[in-house]
């Protein structure tokens, strides 16, 4: 399920910014992004999301008695999206995600330069991205690639910080 929520719109909808990971153990991550993040949230609302909620009625009763997979299904029908316009100068955006195995050897910037790349030439001006505010390594990973706050969001428990980033 989470799959359908944080990898699957991207290489459905984005293909060409989709980037694996591999060592010889197998895939150990991904970098994934959009190049026009008000596009790709229309499209995941009225192309990726419909097929899903077909499949998967929305849970009912109590939330705090919700599965994990409740949880997800939630998500289906109440997507949380955020792009508010202070954010039109990084129209683009990413996430990426590396198993511990490939985490701290410089592969993570690697990838994220190459997406990066693929962005500038695809003209994008800037990305953004989001990440929980109690993940300072991560806070300290994109700020060392030229990220710079942009808003936090949600209460100190739940926080998520985004960063951006302009683009040549």
């Amino acid at each position: 399920m989470l799959g359908n929520v944080f990898v699957g719109p991207y290489i459905y909808l984005e293909p060409e910014l989709a980037f694996v990971l591999e060592d010889g153990l197998g895939i150990c991550g991904y970098v994934l992004g959009a190049l026009d993040s008000e596009q790709f949230y229309r499209r995941y609302l009225e192309e990726w999301l419909p097929p899903l909620q077909a499949r998967h009625p929305p849970p009912v009763g109590d939330p705090q008695s919700w599965t994990p997979t409740q949880r997800l299904y939630y998500e289906y029908y109440h997507p949380d999206i955020y792009f508010p316009e202070s954010f039109r100068p990084f129209p683009s955006h990413l996430h990426i995600d590396l198993l511990p195995r490939a985490q701290g050897r410089g592969q993570g910037r690697c990838m994220v330069e190459h997406l990066l790349t693929a962005l500038v030439a695809k003209s994008s001006t800037g990305a953004h991205l989001g990440l929980s505010a109690v993940n300072e390594r991560a806070f300290r990973f994109y700020a060392k690639l030229g990220f710079s706050e942009l808003a936090r969001v949600g209460g100190p428990a739940s926080a998520v910080i985004y960063m951006g980033k302009r683009l040549p």
